[in-house]
């Protein structure tokens, strides 16, 4: 395929762009192949693992393009699932320099430290025969959404958060609290606000049978390895930061009954299992950068991290750069308001140096209003990038409906990013358009929001 980066002046880089199929590229080379195996182990002995089957003998010249897929699906998995240790077998030549990529100063150092510090301990990487290879493990909780008892769910934001009470399914409460959490040093400001949100919700009830929650950041079981809500004690109070991570602990011995929280972006997928009755749903949120959420077709909760900002859907190595990883191709450049503001300039709209981000946005929403050619060209290629993603995210998640929303989906531009991944998938993936269905949430979805989704979440224990 030819680059259309505009950088190689239309030769071809040696590498699909954007997201290649990887069943394309190694089609028809099972019956003589090796085998690359990756594993990325995380909290308590979960693993998700990928084997990939390469041609058994590769040309020297072909080596390092293969060791560039291998390298973009070991980085795919990291920020898909999460992962404390790396375990690889393969070609010395593919897998050895994935060991000096994920260290300190490694090209995946950004990674490296990113998890080190989510897990508190450092990343390591083994290399082993194919027999010692760990094996898919992760414990896979099934969600039984029911709305029996009295019930109080939450979700928090990062300027406000929401709490619903909801009585044999029906919400009796509901009410936003707004918040400063990024800008408290000390934890008990968010022990604090949250507790009271939580005792003001369950004066409506009289007697709480179970909480359920929903959090922006990365959660490792129930303990929030990394999230903005607690920068400032991070930053200004470190010696408190664990007390501040494991503020979910303490709530639910506080209230002694059935407790569960999940990540924001997995409650917006049950969200829409519970609103819509589908189920193998993957939710692909396009805000200030890409959020991502997932219950399998079995109506499991998997307990990965979804952060797929960071995880690669680009193989182009002239693909834009996410300004923070460093790293090129990755999903907030392709589905997020970082995405709307390179194409945008891409494609001709002037922005001054001052204005941040949601005004650009705003711009371009407000230019795709009136029908300027520019404005539908970013959302028609936004479109195209989501078809192309599509199969790529199937290799690591099994679904058959993705759910897209966040402010970038809003207005007109939504529908015709919406027409242009259908289209683009009916016309290079057909098997795809026919497995996928792509929608957007109807109103009921969004009445429904993740404070009441998130009730509906932990079992209450029957009294025998």
């Amino acid at each position: 395929m030819s680059c259309s980066c505009g950088k190689c002046k239309g030769k071809d880089c040696g590498f699909m762009a954007p997201m290649p199929s990887l069943w394309r590229i190694f089609d028809g080379i099972e019956n003589d192949c090796d085998l690359v195996s990756i594993a990325w182990e995380r909290e308590e002995g979960k693993v998700f693992r990928y084997d990939l089957p390469i041609p058994k003998r590769l040309d020297p010249s072909a080596v390092k393009y293969v060791a560039h897929v291998v390298e973009r699906i070991v980085k795919f998995s990291l920020w898909a699932a999460g992962g404390w240790k790396l375990w690889l077998s393969g070609p010395e030549a593919i897998v050895k320099p994935l060991k000096r990529a994920y260290s300190k100063k490694g090209a995946r150092a950004f990674d490296f430290d990113f998890f080190s510090s989510i897990y508190g301990r450092k990343v390591e990487v083994e290399v082993v025969p194919a027999n010692r290879m760990p094996e898919m493990n992760e414990k896979l909780n099934q969600v039984k959404t029911v709305a029996d008892g009295n019930r109080i769910g939450f979700d928090l934001g990062a300027s406000d958060f929401k709490i619903s009470a909801l009585k044999k399914g029906k919400v009796v409460f509901s009410k936003e609290f707004p918040w400063d959490p990024r800008n408290h040093a000390d934890p008990e400001y968010h022990y604090n606000h949250l507790t009271a949100g939580l005792k003001e919700a369950a004066a409506t009830l009289g007697r709480v049978d179970a909480i359920g929650g929903s959090t922006a950041g990365v959660l490792v079981g129930q303990k929030l390895g990394l999230a903005s809500l607690f920068r400032a004690v991070k930053e200004k109070n470190p010696e408190k930061f664990e007390t501040a991570q494991n503020m979910f602990y303490r709530i639910e011995k506080d209230w002694g009954v059935p407790f569960a929280v999940y990540n924001d972006g997995d409650v917006t997928a049950l969200a829409g299992m519970i609103s819509m009755n589908k189920q193998g749903i993957l939710g692909v949120a396009m805000g200030s950068s890409e959020a991502v959420g997932y219950v399998d077709p079995k109506r499991n909760m998997t307990g990965r991290i979804c952060e797929l900002a960071f995880a690669p859907v680009d193989f182009n190595p002239c693909a834009p750069k996410d300004e923070w990883s460093g790293d090129y191709g990755v999903g907030a450049m392709a589905f997020s308001q970082q995405a709307v503001n390179w194409l945008a300039e891409k494609y001709g709209f002037k922005f001054p140096k001052s204005m941040k981000l949601p005004e650009r946005l705003k711009v371009v929403q407000a230019a795709m209003e009136k029908g300027d050619e520019k404005a539908v060209k970013v959302y028609l290629q936004i479109g195209r990038f989501l078809a192309h993603a599509i199969p790529w995210y199937n290799e690591f998640y099994d679904y058959e409906n993705m759910m897209i929303l966040g402010r970038v989906t809003s207005g007109v531009g939504g529908t015709i990013i919406l027409e242009s991944a259908k289209a683009m998938l009916k016309d290079v993936y057909p098997e795809w358009a026919e497995k996928i269905d792509i929608f957007m949430p109807d109103e009921k979805a969004r009445r429904l929001g993740q404070s009441v989704a998130a009730a509906q979440i932990p079992v209450i224990k029957k009294s025998k």
